[in-house]
């Protein structure tokens, strides 16, 4: 199919119930405050019974997160600061979760920072910058997840990659280069969590819609990405959080170190 060819989009279907699949779990979710894949996937874990734990750097979309999170649930959903750049956020964050529930059972790192900029225009600051959050941010929380998750013998982690880590993209270099990192990170990561019984996986996005989209990505470029996915639409952040969900229950047992695509993009 050419993209001359593309067709009106789908129409977004209907987001499925709740059906207990984190049902008596702790679940942490980084970079959830605002319209993001992270407070849709923090809505969805609510909504699969687990409690639930969210952070971000900005506070006050943070507070007001958790607030709606909180009435949702129908219980206290905590908010707590965390910028992933910083280790000391980093370990904060994970030692709060511990002493207000004793445990977590899920880790779901989601921070990450992108911008259009062409590779001979980018500078140093710019690249350092993307990849500080991006990769780092998400080898600082995997860490901080696996010291506490490898002692217990359990539990899982999914980490945000990007389609972009395996496909070329024009001013896109700081960004995929980090979402390809986040990759590796990841599979490395499952091989030696494996022998503790923990798992961890990725969820890789393609497009996936929220009103802020358009500051990282112009509007005409955006026109064009849709137009590329089968269905002529991005995904919903909650369908992206689906799958999200998907690799922290039990249904996705004996996956680890997988990288799953959440695309309908056609080549």
């Amino acid at each position: 199919m050419s993209l001359a060819d593309a067709h009106p989009p789908t129409p977004v279907p209907p987001p499925p119930a709740g059906h207990g699949l984190l049902a008596g779990r702790v679940v942490v979710v980084t970079a959830a405050a605002g319209t993001g894949i992270g407070f849709a996937t923090a809505k969805r874990c609510v909504e699969e019974g687990a409690t639930v734990v969210i952070s971000d750097a900005h506070e006050r979309r943070l507070a007001q997160s958790a607030e709606e999170l909180s009435s949702l649930a129908g219980a206290d959903v905590v908010g707590v600061p965390c910028d992933v750049t910083v280790e000391d956020d980093v370990q904060h964050l994970y030692q709060a979760v511990l002493d207000l529930h004793g445990r977590f059972d899920v880790a779901v790192h989601n921070a990450g920072l992108g911008g259009t900029v062409a590779l001979v225009d980018m500078t140093d600051d710019q690249w350092q910058r993307v990849l500080d959050v991006t990769l780092t941010g998400t080898f600082r929380c995997t860490r901080a997840a696996l010291t506490h998750l490898m002692r217990r013998r359990s539990g899982t982690i999914v980490n945000n990659a990007s389609v972009l880590g395996w496909r070329a993209q024009p001013g896109q270099a700081h960004y995929a280069a980090a979402k390809a990192g986040v990759m590796a990170l990841t599979r490395c990561a499952a091989a030696e969590a494996a022998p503790a019984g923990v798992r961890v996986n990725a969820v890789s996005p393609s497009l996936a819609e929220h009103p802020f989209l358009n500051r990282a990505i112009p509007d005409e470029d955006l026109a064009v990405l849709r137009r590329r996915e089968l269905f002529g639409r991005g995904a919903e952040t909650w369908e992206v959080a689906n799958v999200i969900v998907f690799l922290a229950s039990d249904y996705s047992s004996y996956m680890s170190g997988e990288v799953v695509s959440v695309s309908s993009q056609h080549p």
